[in-house]
């Protein structure tokens, strides 16, 4: 048996994958395109063919993990979709600001709009053009290479698209210089280098010129000339300069309708917040997730709390054996139901848990799960000896590490647990902007469930905060 051979046999054992995932991934690499196996959008991989999504994504973390792919942590520009930054982990993206030439605009990154993960064939798997980036031509740099997997790009025609909107293009080994000649046409033009992020804007307009125009460029990792020069129609000379120690591919183009309609298309892509708040990623990467300085923004997640009352009555009226099997069984139930809705269990606090959902509708389903179970088992065992508070809140964040495991930061995660500390009994209890979200009010709606608004004040928190029980 090959060492691929072997790779997907132990992938067909992994807890959690799907074994209709693991054909797909298998037939691609056997026969897909080499595009179709650099920086692969789970998502859209499991849109296309069918598949679940969490399952997808699960058997991709672990093909990762075996080594049949490589995970990549890319920084994207919300604006055109472009990657600003690509890393091998989470733990290297320590920019607290990042710069889109093409779209002339500074962005701090967050999460879960501006950090994608993506997934490429390892090179001992099967070798393809993009494992030598700087060997690709000018197409399949900017479709492979510079737009991340959200936008959606199309699979056929796009070489004749892009055809369309170039006016010139050129490749300039490290340290090369030479000149470009080129007639303008009287258009809004774009200098544009993808490989150092570099633009020059051309406001071309006005009367044309039979005078030669000159322009002077030079690119190296300091400089994104995002500033816009006014030129006639007519012949332009561009002095080229490569200052870097990488190819670089200075490309013109008309920056009209069709490159916007081209960047507008746009598609799900896994974020770094989903794969944080997702229990396989944690369970395979415990302790390589977010360095211990570093604090990464996330801006909205769903923290889920729960804690049984009680508890110490228990261990008093069965004994702490029983007991113990008791609460262990009930952490084992609440595990289960958090992974089944894409959340994960950041952490137990005695009797507590605490748990992420990457939406409010995911928390809602599982805190009724959990209600349900908890009632099955009082059921089966004859007693009330399970009574679950459960407190839902969410909003911004902060991504830290602390005591050598990933955990978050913040007034959200204050608020949640507060919510939760206000149940007396076996209840759920959220806030407004759980109920005010369009995917959990239609979860309540079909369940028949109508939230009690009622008065509370949450220790420790200045600002009114609207809390709901779910009956």
């Amino acid at each position: 048996m090959s060492e691929v051979q072997t790779s997907f046999a132990l992938l067909r054992q992994s807890p959690g994958v799907s074994a209709e995932a693991v054909d797909a991934i298998q037939k691609v690499i056997a026969e897909g395109l080499d595009r179709h196996l650099c920086r692969i959008n789970a998502l859209a991989f499991a849109a296309q063919r069918g598949l679940d999504e969490e399952a997808t994504i699960a058997t991709f973390l672990h093909a990762a993990q075996i080594g049949i792919f490589d995970m990549s942590w890319n920084v994207l520009c919300p604006g055109c979709g472009g990657v600003l930054d690509s890393n091998a982990t989470l733990k290297t993206i320590r920019k607290e600001e990042y710069v889109c030439a093409l779209c002339a605009d500074n962005y701090s990154p967050t999460l879960d709009e501006m950090v994608e993960v993506t997934f490429t064939v390892s090179p001992r798997v099967r070798k393809i053009a993009a494992h030598n980036p700087d060997e690709l031509p000018m197409v399949e740099y900017f479709r492979q290479m510079y737009w991340g997997s959200g936008v959606d790009l199309p699979d056929e025609g796009f070489e004749e698209l892009i055809d369309s909107i170039v006016i010139e293009d050129f490749e300039l080994a490290p340290g090369e210089k030479a000149v470009l000649s080129l007639q303008l046409p009287a258009h809004f033009l774009t200098v544009f280098e993808p490989v150092t992020h570099s633009a020059q804007f051309l406001d071309v307009k006005g009367e044309a010129t039979r005078e030669r125009q000159n322009l002077s460029l030079a690119f190296d990792r300091d400089h994104t000339h995002s500033q816009v020069i006014e030129m006639h129609p007519g012949p332009l000379r561009i002095s080229l300069e490569n200052k870097t120690d990488a190819r670089v591919l200075p490309t013109v183009f008309i920056v009209e309708d069709a490159i916007h309609d081209l960047l507008a298309k746009r598609r799900p892509f896994l974020t770094a917040k989903r794969l944080l708040t997702n229990q396989t990623f944690r369970d395979l990467y415990r302790t390589d997730t977010i360095d211990v300085d570093q604090r990464l923004k996330i801006t909205s997640l769903t923290f889920l709390f729960t804690d049984l009352r009680a508890s110490t009555e228990l261990y008093e009226r069965v004994g702490d054996l029983a007991a113990f099997d008791i609460v262990r069984s009930h952490f084992q139930v609440l595990h289960d139901i958090v992974a089944i809705e894409a959340g994960a269990v950041v952490k137990t606090i005695g009797d507590a848990v605490m748990a992420t959902f990457p939406t409010p509708d995911r928390a809602v389903a599982a805190a009724l799960r959990m209600r349900e179970a908890m009632r099955e088992m009082n059921e089966q065992s004859g007693r009330e000896d399970l009574i679950l508070k459960i407190g839902v809140h969410a909003g911004p964040c902060i991504a830290v590490t602390m005591n050598e495991r990933q955990d978050y930061f913040g007034q959200t995660v204050n608020i949640a647990s507060r919510v939760q500390g206000l149940a007396t009994s076996q209840a759920i209890f959220v806030t407004g902007v759980v109920v005010d979200d369009l995917k959990a009010a239609d979860l309540l709606q079909s369940r028949d469930l109508k939230p009690v608004s009622h008065n509370a004040s949450l220790r420790g928190i200045e600002r009114e905060v609207p809390v709901f029980t779910i009956p």
